[in-house]
């Protein structure tokens, strides 16, 4: 079992913030992510919310730079599942599918999935037109009719992109009004194969081998009806993910782990940062402050342990 000050799970802009900042303040930092440079943001074609570009800068750009600065700090990054966290004194273990780690501070920066649609026939269509990323599956649907389901900051980015190959996208938005940004909606107001449907629940995915169809219900009447499509990316909002911290630490309703301003969890040496804690406002420049704040906090922690 190797041991390090500081133990940092996942590798998105708030754990890559906080394995850098650590790192330069002189603790040894592991940083353990399971998918890949940069996380879940490495799926993103265009990130506009970040400082310091003032042109749109995709997540398999941005991903690796995050990377890359977290190792020239001083953190090793290790590609690895975590399984466990568990407590032995002031030690904090971290039990990985590769190997098993300690360290007396740990911070959680394991972000959030995708949110499934939960109805008929998605989990049986997923991967033959069901799909939540539009980067990579999109160039399949070329010239067909795709749809979006949801109505926010993701599933518009998500539309535009399909519109460059795809004949035509339905974005299906549940509420009656858009909730992304002015920017985007304005984006997909000026897009001209890109149409909006507001007060719009999909119900079923309908195909056998492949999606075929849709089937929506408008919320406000009731009425049902078919709309034929190739594909359809769901963005209905995001889980925690915080499974494996099930009665560890304190986790609100929705599963998000509660801290304070510095970061604290409800147990010592754990901090949590992004948008896997309670009230995170789910933007990457967020989530590097969130990083930054607690691998100060951390730092301070051990210092008053010694």
């Amino acid at each position: 079992m190797r041991e390090f000050d500081l133990i940092v799970i996942g590798a998105g802009a708030a754990g890559a913030t906080a394995a850098t900042i650590a790192a330069r303040l002189g603790l040894r930092v592991a940083v353990v992510e399971q998918r890949g440079p940069g996380g879940q943001i490495m799926t993103a074609t265009r990130i506009e919310n970040f400082p310091g570009f003032p042109e749109p800068i995709g997540g398999d750009e941005l991903g690796p730079r995050l990377h890359e600065q977290a190792e020239t700090a001083g953190a090793e990054v290790l590609l690895d599942t975590v399984e466990a966290l568990e407590l032995a004194g002031e030690q904090r273990i971290v039990r990985c599918a590769g190997e098993t780690l300690a360290a007396p501070a740990v911070v959680i920066a394991t972000g959030s999935a995708l949110r499934p649609l939960g109805v008929p026939g998605e989990a049986d269509l997923f991967g033959r037109g069901v799909s939540h990323c539009a980067s990579c599956d999109g160039p399949f649907f070329a010239g067909k009719r795709v749809g979006v389901v949801g109505g926010g900051d993701s599933a518009l980015d998500e539309a535009l992109e399909l519109a460059h190959t795809a004949a035509h996208v339905t974005v299906f938005a549940h509420g009656p009004a858009l909730g992304a940004q002015h920017v985007l909606c304005e984006r997909v107001q000026q897009t001209s194969n890109v149409e909006i449907v507001l007060n719009s629940s999909v119900d079923a995915i309908v195909g056998e081998q492949a999606v075929t169809a849709v089937r929506v219900r408008d919320v406000r009447t009731g009425e049902v009806h078919v709309v034929e499509l190739a594909g359809v990316f769901i963005y209905v909002g995001l889980e925690p993910n915080t499974a494996f911290l099930q009665g560890l630490v304190a986790l609100d309703a929705a599963g998000h782990v509660a801290t304070d301003i510095l970061m604290r969890t409800s147990v010592d040496g754990i901090f949590a940062a992004g948008d896997v804690r309670a009230h995170s406002v789910a933007l990457l420049a967020a989530a590097a402050g969130d990083g930054a704040t607690a691998a100060v906090s951390a730092f301070r922690y051990l210092q008053n342990q010694r």
